[in-house]
C-alpha cells in the first residue's frame, strides 16, 4: 500500500521563517516528493492549533504518515507523537526534521537554508514511509525509593516521599546525615542559624517510620531498570552495635586518642578516635576510626569497651551487605570544595592566616573549634582587617570555567559576620557581583551600608613580603581595581578564599555505577537543562542538589522536592511505559563473541551461557545503537533505526544528487571565469 504522507513546515515565529522560505519548502515537497499528499506551513506547529491541524488532516485526508519540519526532536517529538496518537495514528509513524537547529540557526544565507531544508524534508519523507508501528511496554513500579546522599537535597527528597506514605532507603557515606550545611554557621540572605533549620529535618529523617537510614554506607552496585532496581549496599563497620548503643557518649569521653578532624572541622579542631561528627548527628551512634584507634594500631587500650555500660563496642565487626529492591533512585551526592592550594599565588597552606571558606564557617560557628570567635591561626588574635577573595578556582580557565553560584553571597555573609563580631575592616575582591535570587540584591545593599569595601578585579597574589609602610606583619593582597584603573596593595590580617564548588572526587565512577553520564566539567548530566533538570537519560534515576551543578540551599531544596514529585508521580500511576525503540539480537546469527556486552553503556546486554548467545534486556536498552554498529555478524537490529530506514533518509538528503527515483542527477557546474 502506498503511504499517504502529510508534511508540515513550522515558521517558529521568525526563527525558521526568517532564514528559510517555508512556503517554498512546503510547495516543493507537495510537488516533488513521492507519497506526499499534502504539505502545509504554519506559524507555530507546536501550538494547540498546529496540533489540531495535523489531527484534522489525519482524520479527513486519511494520512498514514506525518512529517513535521520544525525544531529539534529532543524538544517537541513527544508533542507531535502525542497529537498523532490521540487521533489514532501510531506515534512512531511520525518523523521530525530539525530545520531550526540544523538549518536556520546555522546560516543567514536564505537560498542555502531553503535548499537544505528541502533536502532534510525529503530525507524525513523517505524514512517515515519505512517506519513501522511500535508499542511501548508497560512495567510495574516498586513503590520503594533509594535516596543516595544525606545532604539537604537528599533529606528534602526523602521526607517528601516518606510523608506521602512511601518507603525510602537513604544511603549516606558519612557517619551522619546533614552534608555541608551542617558545617555552616549562618545562611544567606536571612542569616538564619544553619543548624537551627537543618537539625529538625535531620531528626525527622531519623525518626520517620517510612525512612530506613543507612549511614556510614555506600552503594556497591545497582542493576535492573525503572520500576525494578536491585541495589547492593555496603554498610561499613562502625565497631559499634547499633542495637545496643544508646548514644550516651561515654566511649567518646573515655577515649584517650585525639586526632585532627580533617572532615567536619576542616582541620581546625580535634576529635577522638571514637567519635560522632557533631553533637546533633543523626544517627546518634558513634563510629570508631580504625586508622587512628590505639587498639587497631597496637592491640591494646580498649578503653571504650571497658567503660561502655551497654557493651555496644564490637572490635570484631565487619562490613555487611544489604540487598534492596526499589523502583526509583534519587542521587543527591553533593559537591567537594576546590583545593585552594592549587593556586599557590594565594598562599593557602603556605601563609598561616589564609583560610578557606569552609574553615571560616567553622571559625564563625558557636559549636566550632573557637566557639564562634573569629581568630587568627594563633588562636588568640582577632583580625583588624580581612580580605575576601571571590572565584578561587571558578571562572578560571585553568581550573573551572563555570561560576560557583554561591561565592558572592557567601562573601557578603562573611563580611557581615566579621564586622558584627570583630568590627574589622572587610575588603571584598570580586570579578562580578551576582546576587541573583530573591532578597539577594537587598542583602548586597545592606552590606554596602554597613561599610564593607568592594574592589572589582581579579587578585594577582597574596604575599607577606612587605614593600610599603604599614605592610610589616600583614598579608598583602595585590589586585587590579578595574573601577579606578589602578593596581592596589591592600594589607590585611586575614584572607578568606572562596573556593569553587566542584564535583565529588568519585563523581564519574558513581555515575557509571548508576548509569548517569557526567559532563566535561564533571557534574551529572540532566535529561534537559531547562525542561527536565532533575531527570537523567536513565529512566528511574533522578538527580537533585549540587551533584547536578553549583547551587545554593533554596535551589537544592527545590530540586530535592522536584525529584521526589517526579518519583511520586510514577509510584501513583503504578506502572511505567518503556520506550520501544530498542535493539534486538537475532539468535540464529549471533556467534557469541560478546563484543556488544562490553560496549553497551547501559549494561543492557547479558550473555546466555546455555544458548551461547547474547541477549538484550529491552527494559534497560536505550536504543543508542552502539551494539548495532559494533556487531561483526550484523545480528543486531535497532527498532525505528533499521538499515533500510537510515539509507532511505540518506537518499532523501541527497535528493538533489540522485533524484526521486534513485537515478544519479548531474549537478549543474558553476561557470568558470578566467583568472
Amino acid at each position: 500500500m502506498t503511504e499517504k504522507v502529510g508534511v508540515y513546515i513550522c515558521h517558529c515565529g521568525t526563527n525558521i521563517a526568517g532564514p528559510v522560505d517555508v512556503e517554498e519548502v512546503a510547495r516543493w515537497a507537495k510537488e516533488n516528493l513521492d507519497g506526499v499528499v499534502l504539505a502545509r506551513d504554519y506559524r507555530f506547529m507546536c501550538s494547540s492549533l498546529g496540533q489540531e491541524l495535523i489531527q484534522e488532516d489525519i482524520k479527513n485526508e486519511g494520512l498514514t504518515r506525518v512529517v513535521v519540519a520544525a525544531c529539534s526532536p529532543h524538544l517537541h517529538e513527544k508533542t507531535f507523537r502525542t497529537a498523532c496518537s490521540k487521533i489514532g495514528l501510531n506515534p512512531y509513524l511520525t518523523q521530525m526534521a530539525s530545520i531550526r537547529e540544523q538549518v536556520s540557526w546555522v546560516t543567514e544565507d536564505r537560498a542555502a537554508a531553503t535548499h537544505k531544508a528541502k533536502m532534510m524534508v525529503a530525507g524525513a519523507v523517505r524514512r517515515v514511509q519505512l517506519q513501522e508501528e511500535l508499542q511501548p511496554t508497560e512495567v510495574p513500579v516498586n513503590p520503594n525509593t533509594l535516596v543516595v546522599g544525606g545532604g539537604i537535597a537528599g533529606i528534602q527528597a526523602a521526607l517528601e516521599l516518606a510523608d506521602a506514605g512511601h518507603k525510602v532507603f537513604m544511603v549516606e557515606r558519612e557517619p551522619s546525615i546533614g552534608g555541608h550545611m551542617a558545617q555552616f554557621d549562618k545562611t544567606f540572605p536571612t542569616l538564619d542559624c544553619a543548624a537551627c533549620i537543618l537539625t529538625p529535618k535531620m531528626s525527622d529523617v531519623g525518626l520517620h517510620e517510612n525512612i530506613e537510614l543507612l549511614s556510614y554506607a555506600e552503594v556497591d552496585s545497582l542493576s535492573g531498570f525503572v520500576g525494578n532496581f536491585d541495589v547492593r549496599v555496603r554498610k561499613k563497620a562502625r565497631y559499634i552495635d547499633e542495637d545496643a548503643c544508646t548514644g550516651c557518649g561515654i566511649c567518646i569521653e573515655k577515649c584517650p586518642k585525639k586526632v585532627v578532624d580533617e572532615v567536619f572541622e576542616a582541620g581546625l579542631g580535634y576529635r577522638k578516635a571514637v567519635y560522632r561528627p557533631f553533637p546533633q548527628a543523626i544517627p546518634k551512634f558513634p563510629v570508631i576510626d580504625r586508622d587512628t584507634c590505639i587498639y587497631f594500631e597496637r592491640g591494646t587500650c580498649k578503653a571504650c569497651e571497658k567503660f561502655c555500660p551497654t557493651e555496644a563496642i564490637d572490635f570484631e565487626q565487619t562490613d555487611t551487605y544489604l540487598d534492596l529492591n526499589v523502583g526509583n533512585v534519587i542521587m543527591a551526592t553533593g559537591y567537594d570544595l576546590f583545593d585552594c592550594g592549587k593556586i599557590p599565588q594565594y598562599g593557602y597552606g603556605r601563609l598561616a592566616n589564609v583560610f578557606t571558606s569552609l574553615e571560616f564557617e567553622r571559625l564563625c560557628n558557636a559549636a566550632g573549634p573557637t566557639e564562634g570567635h573569629i581568630l587568627l591561626r594563633d588562636g588568640v588574635t582577632e583580625p583588624k582587617s580581612v580580605g575576601i577573595i571571590h572565584c578561587v578556582g571558578s571562572r578560571d580557565k585553568q581550573h573551572h570555567a563555570y561560576c560557583s553560584a554561591v561565592c558572592c553571597m557567601s562573601a557578603l555573609k562573611f563580611g557581615h559576620l566579621v564586622m558584627e563580631k570583630t568590627g574589622a575592616e572587610v575588603y571584598s575582591f570580586y570579578i562580578d557581583m551576582r546576587p541573583l535570587h530573591k532578597n539577594y540584591e537587598e542583602f548586597y545593599d545592606r552590606l554596602l551600608q554597613e561599610g564593607m569595601h568592594f574592589i572589582r578585579g581579579r587578585v594577582a597574589e597574596v604575599t607577606d613580603a612587605a614593600r610599603l609602610p604599614g605592610e610589616d606583619g600583614k598579608l598583602i593582597i595585590q589586585a587590579e581595581d578595574t573601577l579606578i584603573g589602578k593596581q592596589r596593595r591592600i594589607p590585611v590580617d586575614m584572607v578568606i578564599l572562596l573556593g569553587a564548588l566542584q564535583p565529588r572526587f568519585d563523581a564519574k565512577e558513581t555515575g557509571l555505577k548508576f548509569g548517569v553520564s557526567a559532563g566535561l566539567d564533571g557534574w551529572f548530566t540532566e535529561r534537559h537543562p531547562k525542561l527536565d533538570p532533575v531527570a537523567t537519560m536513565t529512566d528511574g534515576v533522578f538527580i537533585a542538589g549540587t551533584c547536578q551543578g553549583p547551587k545554593d540551599i533554596p535551589d537544592s531544596v527545590a530540586q530535592g522536592a522536584a525529584a521526589a514529585a517526579r518519583v511520586q508521580g510514577m509510584i501513583s500511576k503504578g506502572t511505567v511505559l518503556i520506550e520501544p525503540i530498542v535493539a534486538t539480537i537475532e539468535e540464529a546469527r549471533c556467534s557469541g563473541c560478546r563484543i556488544c556486552n562490553t560496549l553497551c553503556p547501559f549494561n543492557a546486554i547479558e550473555y546466555l551461557e546455555d544458548k551461547a548467545v547474547s541477549y538484550i534486556n529491552p527494559a534497560l536498552c536505550k536504543g543508542c545503537g552502539t551494539c548495532v554498529a559494533a556487531c561483526p555478524a550484523q545480528a543486531i537490529s535497532g527498532a525505528h533505526f533499521t538499515n533500510d530506514q537510515i539509507f532511505a533518509e540518506m537518499e532523501g538528503l541527497l535528493y538533489d544528487v540522485i533524484g526521486s527515483n534513485g537515478a544519479t542527477v548531474k549537478s549543474p557546474q558553476p561557470a568558470l571565469e578566467p583568472a
